[in-house]
């Protein structure tokens, strides 16, 4: 006897069973919540108790309304559920806890069946989903723009060796020492050329990995800071002494935080804007998604500047090649930077406006 297919609307109506025992929902890195007919919580997994800065113990039992504190919207939804055994997606959930900013999350509500629970609940940070949709796209772009630089770059030093080299004959022959300045013209420009074309070919070097204390990192910055920006700037230091090394090219980690510290400590400089205060702040991150893998633990490195802020025309190209913000700028400093955090799987954001810009550097352990 042949079975009749089901369509989707019939399947979503069918529960879906859970094995006993909930200690399996705790590896996930997504925030679970089991209820029972009456929608008072059975479960919560490690990564909901992180979500919602609450205890399993002190919840259990308590209507879900009271700890999502979400409004009438969604018992309506879950009650709903309960009714027509049918899940359903809220894109945009808002929870807020006392005295915190509210945070807006994707909520999935499915049927289960198991001993008593009747509902599961998924909540994910809306900003964590953009995060790497944002993080993904640039790593695309950043591959597509290396590509076409380095083949530019290549394209352009061959005949740069040979514009260098006619200079250099010429000017053994001119008889006027006069005209020998534009020859030196064309010679410096070649160099000056040559030294870009180099710095664009630079992140092909694989890194070396050893292992890095990163606060030995930071202090190599601070003191080139200082020695470069000896008036007007001060480094402030803000670090997690418990935070492990990490394994990494000491080298590149050096230049990705000298090259965001040095964009501060220049725009600084260049908008007069007094005494110019740069942190460099350690932390611990947890549960942090880095190129689509979930990190239960990461090395946070954040640099906050006091300066004017990330023009808006620049901050969603910023790390593009030779985009700059400042008269001069060769546009590179934050291009080689996110290439090399890239190369240690990590992943660099920012948050910008006057007065206050932080790049957080995330490195997982």
């Amino acid at each position: 006897m042949a079975c009749a297919e089901m369509t989707p609307a019939e399947m979503a109506k069918i529960p879906i069973p859970l094995p006993s025992g909930y200690a399996g929902l705790d590896l996930l890195a997504t925030a679970v919540i089991l209820l029972d007919i009456d929608s008072r919580i059975l479960h919560l997994n490690s990564a909901a108790e992180h979500l919602l800065a609450v205890s399993m113990r002190n919840v259990l039992s308590h209507p879900i309304y009271e700890v999502l504190a979400a409004g009438s919207a969604l018992k309506t939804l879950i009650d709903q559920t309960l009714a027509e055994s049918r899940g359903f997606v809220d894109q945009d959930l808002v929870f807020a806890r006392p005295g915190q900013d509210a945070q807006h999350l994707n909520c999935i509500v499915t049927p289960v069946e198991s001993q008593n629970a009747r509902l599961l609940i998924e909540l994910r940070h809306i900003d964590q989903q953009l995060r790497i949709e944002r993080e993904a796209q640039r790593i695309s772009q950043a591959d597509a723009n290396r590509s076409l630089i380095r083949n530019l770059a290549h394209e352009i030093k061959n005949p740069l060796g040979g514009l260098r080299g006619s200079a250099q004959l010429l000017e053994r022959e001119l008889d006027r020492p006069e005209l020998r300045e534009y020859t030196q013209v064309i010679i410096k420009e070649a160099d000056r050329l040559q030294t870009l074309m180099d710095r664009l070919l630079t992140p092909n070097r694989p890194p070396q990995f050893t292992t890095v204390n990163i606060h030995e990192v930071c202090e190599r910055v601070r003191s080139l800071i200082n020695a470069e920006f000896p008036n007007g700037i001060q480094v402030e230091r803000n670090y997690d002494v418990s935070l492990p090394e990490l394994h990494g090219d000491r080298e590149q980690l050096i230049q990705v935080v000298l090259n965001i510290a040095r964009n501060a400590a220049q725009a600084i400089s260049m908008n007069h804007l007094g005494v110019g205060k740069i942190t460099l702040k350690t932390c611990v991150a947890r549960h942090v998604m880095l190129k689509k893998y979930q990190q239960k633990l990461a090395l946070e490195l954040q640099v906050i500047d006091n300066g004017p802020g990330i023009p808006d025309e620049i901050r969603e190209k910023m790390f593009f090649p030779l985009v700059s913000g400042r008269d001069g700028g060769t546009g590179l400093g934050l291009t080689l930077a996110q290439t090399f955090v890239q190369h240690h799987g990590g992943a660099i954001e920012v948050e910008s406006e006057p007065g206050r810009t932080c790049f957080r550097i995330i490195l997982p352990l």
